[in-house]
């Protein structure tokens, strides 16, 4: 297999999510941030874990992100948009993704007890459920999101 360095635009945007997840770490929840972008690349919407705090077990960085940016819409539909989350999303992120119907994910970690775009399970582009295929870019600044991820715990430890 080939792999395709990233590009500048992806190196950038995950910089935003890396700053989202900073922001959690600080806050003590597990250091996981997302960013969504519009079609002309505008931030529509951030996340970072909140499960913590509120306590909310829907409380992860995707969903928020999606949440903000369809109230920034005012549309449950996320056409033309991109996820940038520094971790391989979940089940339950991953079938939000494909709700909103968000054409392109990057990721940067993988989640290798309970990813599900490609590690564990690849909800994302299985073609038998009922919504779009979305493009998946893997491996984005993976270095800097794991490390985020193995201080936090080597903390908590």
């Amino acid at each position: 297999m080939t792999l395709i360095p990233p590009s500048a635009f992806e190196i950038t945007a995950m910089g935003y999510a890396l700053d989202a997840a900073r922001e959690a770490a600080a806050a003590g929840e597990v250091p996981i941030g997302a960013v969504l972008l519009g079609p002309d690349l505008e931030v529509l919407g951030t996340g970072r874990n909140t499960r913590e705090a509120v306590p909310d077990p829907t409380g992860h960085a995707e969903v928020l992100a999606i949440r903000a940016a369809c109230a920034s819409l005012g549309d449950r539909i996320l056409e033309g948009c991109t996820l940038v989350v520094t971790l391989e999303p979940c089940v339950m992120c991953a079938g939000v993704i494909l709700a909103a119907r968000v054409p392109t994910v990057i990721f940067g970690a993988w989640d290798e007890k309970a990813g599900a775009a490609g590690s564990v399970y690849d909800l994302l582009r299985d073609g038998r459920l009922p919504h779009p295929v979305p493009q998946v870019v893997v491996g984005v600044r993976e270095d800097e999101c794991a490390a985020l991820l193995e201080e936090f715990f080597a903390r908590m430890r």
